[in-house]
This record gives structure tokens, sequence and C-alpha cells, in this order.
């Protein structure tokens, strides 16, 4: 891959931008000085094609700040007026991937995938928030969700150089893409190819758990990882690729339908040989994404908590607002266990 096309993937080029193009707001809306120079940072980021000047990966980005606000608003689901309000604040603030959001399809348009089946990977250095062990599980773990699912093998080097370079670094770390400090963006991936291709970089300004707490390790780059593998975000909420970070239940987590469908659209459904039994999809039945308004829609249970009262269907997270069925991302979504149903949950 060529240094101009290893910019295609990078998440924070124009956070040091300063504000200069002015941002419609919405007129009701209470948008402070500083929310304007944040949305204009990350517009630039993710939906501006000069943030990203090589454009193979993705159609072209908006030109005006009104056209990268209706696109951004288009792909998270909200009223697409083109003016800043609090909902498009609200999700311009949630943790999440760096890589831009403006993809035309769930995977890359040229379809950029590995030529080959057998994936090295490398962990070339560690985080100081888990003990090696538990980031040589979560990162192992990640990158078995998606060859459980396809003809895909992962091999892990212990030196030289790997089709998947994995490593944790602060503000600029050697891709010219320096991540921004805590929170925020949490790691970026490249899409497969030579030299820089398939690595994958995390933000050591981050709090990396294997757990709900933090950022849950497996959660952020077994993401990362359908990037590195030619995956792009996806629309679906419940999508493991959906650029915005949530916790899921990871001792049994499963991909989600949505996942399934564009990593074997890439590289095909794993291949079941009759002579090695162990070699099939361990979990044949994928969750999909329930449409809120399925008049068939069974959930699995409603709880309450600050006052607000929410609805669980498989590993989402529903508040109810004035008692309609809304979706509103969460940032945490925590198990029905976490929240106090043991019996619930364990009965799922």
């Amino acid at each position: 891959m060529t240094p101009a096309i290893s910019a295609a993937v990078g998440l924070v080029v124009s956070l040091g931008l300063c504000f200069s193009i002015p941002i419609p707001v919405e007129d009701s809306s209470e948008v402070t000085e500083n929310d304007l120079r944040f949305a204009q940072k990350y517009l630039s980021a993710l939906y501006s094609s000069s943030s990203n000047p090589i454009g193979i990966l993705r159609k072209t980005g908006a030109n005006s700040v009104t056209s990268q606000l209706k696109e951004m608003q288009a792909f998270f689901g909200l009223d697409v007026t083109g003016k800043l309000d609090e909902e498009t604040l609200e999700i311009m603030k949630q943790p999440r991937c760096g890589v831009p959001d403006i993809g035309e399809y769930n995977f890359f348009p040229r379809k950029l995938k590995w030529p080959k089946n057998n994936i090295t990977y490398r962990i070339v250095n560690y985080t100081p928030d888990l003990p090696r062990a538990d980031v040589d599980r979560a990162i192992k773990k990640a990158l078995r969700v998606w060859s459980d699912v396809t003809p895909l093998n992962f091999t892990r080097l212990r030196s030289g150089t790997a089709d998947i370079m994995v490593s944790f670094g602060k503000k600029e770390h050697g891709d010219y893409y320096p991540f921004d400090g805590p929170n925020g963006l949490l790691a970026h991936a490249f899409p497969p190819g030579d030299k820089i291709g398939g690595d994958t970089h995390f933000d050591d300004d981050e709090i990396f758990t294997n757990d709900y707490k933090g950022y849950n390790l497996f959660i952020v780059a077994a993401h990362e990882f359908g990037h590195a593998l030619g995956l792009d975000h996806s629309r679906d909420p419940g999508s493991l690729m959906y650029p915005v970070y949530s916790y899921a239940e990871t001792t049994n987590f499963i991909l989600p339908d949505d996942d399934v469908q564009g990593i074997q659209e890439l590289y095909g459904e794993i291949i079941i040989l009759c002579f090695r039994p162990g070699n099939k999809d361990p979990n044949p039945k994928h969750p999909k994404t329930p449409e809120k308004c399925d008049p068939d829609l069974e959930i699995d249970a409603v709880t309450e908590l600050r006052g607000e009262k929410f609805i669980f269907k498989d590993r989402l997270v529903e508040p109810i607002i004035n008692f309609t069925f809304a979706y509103v991302s969460i940032l945490f979504a925590l198990t029905l266990m976490d929240l106090g149903h043991p019996w619930v949950a364990s009965h799922l």
C-alpha cells in the first residue's frame, strides 16, 4: 500500500484544523462555541473528503458543512436538517472508532480483501491497563469472531512483519493520524494491503479493560479487525461494525447477522469438512437487529434505571421515551446481570 493510500483510513487528520467554517445551528439548540468547534473537527475528520485525500476506499465526501451534517445525520438515522442540534451533538460526543462513516456500502466499495485465507498477526507492544496474557487473549478472541464464520485462519508471529500489526500508542504514533487523547476516538485500522495495510492501532490514552468498565479491549479489537479485513462501518446499530462504541457481554459473544453477511461477502462462508467436525460455525443463529415497529416483536426484559425504563432484546438496550419504543444509542449497554437481574439474564 502506498503512503497516499494508507491515508485513506486515518482517524483524526484534521482535528487540529482551526474553526473557520460556520456550522448551521438549529434555532432552539443551546449550542456553545466550544460545541461548534468540536463539531467542525468531527465533521472534518469523519465526513470530509479533504481529510482523507485518497478517496478510493469510499465515495467522495461532502464538501459543504451543511452537506456533511446531513450525511452524518442520515447515517445515524437522525432528522436530516443540515443543522447542528443537541441530538446530533450527542452522537458526535460518543466514544467511537475513528474510521470515516461515509463508505458507500457495509464494506469498502472496491471490496478490498486479503488475497489469502491464512493471515498473520503480531502484537507489537502492550497497554499497561491489562496483564499481557489478558491482552493476548482479547486479541486472539477478537480475531476468532471473524474466523468462526469464514475460511480465514489467523496465526500469531512473535517477530518480524505480520499482515496485521497490533500496537498501542498515544497522540502522534507514527502513521500521521494522531490520536486525540482520552475518550473520543478509541482506535483505528487500515484496510487490507501492503506495508501499513491491515495494521491496527489503539489509543493508549484510553482505559482498556476486560469487562464493562472503561473500554472493553475485546469489543474494540473485534470491531477494528473488521476494518483490517476490509469491512466498513455499518448503519445497523446492532452490528459490531456500528461506529459508536457500546459494551456487549463478551463471554458468549455471537457476531450479529449484519456483520456475518458483510464478512462472508468478502471471504465466503466457512468450509465444513466432514472429517474435521470442529470446522464449523459454532453459533449458526446470529442475532439480527429487531425492527422496533414490528408488531410481532418479543422483548426479553424491562427494567428501570435512574428514572428511565429500558427494554432489553438480545444484546440491545432501548430506552422507553414517552412510552414509545425509540432507539437511542447507549454507550455502555449493560447486561441484565449488571443491572441486577441475574435470573432473567441466565434465562434469555
